[in-house]
């Protein structure tokens, strides 16, 4: 047995003409939750950066962040009423000016004509109860969530219509 080292290979030996490696490749739970936190960086939410990304067969489907209609004014640029209003989180959804991360993907996939059905959500946050029916009614059948939310009616809604979920604690050095 002998060790190669090179630029991309770290630990590498050849066995029997075979290639092997210590280096850990991330589950898929893992790698797609990576991807939404990097989509959440899109955000243009002064309160919440979530990120949504949906796969189906290990494919990227579609991703979404939260942030204004297309067109309209972000809240980064006119500042966030709800902010103002000092309403909690979770609370009178219908006075927030963005689109939720979730919605967005499912938007998107519309949009583009792409069937999501039979796909998996992964989200940096738990769906709110409106992404909660939206995502039931797309036919996704699981959804990986990060961070905790304070409305537990949208994983209600999710158990009661079957919907596979997980919750993976974001690695909260990196929030």
């Amino acid at each position: 047995m002998r060790t190669i080292e090179g630029a991309h290979m770290v630990d590498v030996k050849v066995k029997r003409g075979v290639k092997t490696s210590k280096k850990q490749r991330p589950d898929l739970d893992t790698y797609f939750m990576d991807i939404a936190k990097v989509v959440a960086k899109r955000s243009t939410c002064l309160r919440q950066n979530v990120g949504a990304v949906i796969v189906k067969d290990k494919r990227i489907l579609s991703t979404g962040y939260n942030g204004a209609p297309t067109g309209l004014p972000h809240c980064l640029d006119i500042g966030c009423l709800r902010e103002e209003l000092n309403i909690a989180s979770g609370e009178r959804h219908e006075l927030c000016r963005a689109v939720h991360a979730e919605q967005n993907a499912i938007i998107q996939a519309a949009v583009h004509g792409v069937s999501i059905a039979g796909g998996t959500l992964y989200t940096t946050h738990q769906p709110c109860i409106m992404c909660a029916k939206m995502i039931i009614n797309a036919k996704i059948k699981k959804v990986v969530y990060g961070k905790r939310y304070a409305d537990e009616r949208g994983l209600e809604f999710l158990r009661e219509a079957n919907i596979e979920v997980v919750y993976k604690p974001l690695n909260e050095e990196e929030e």
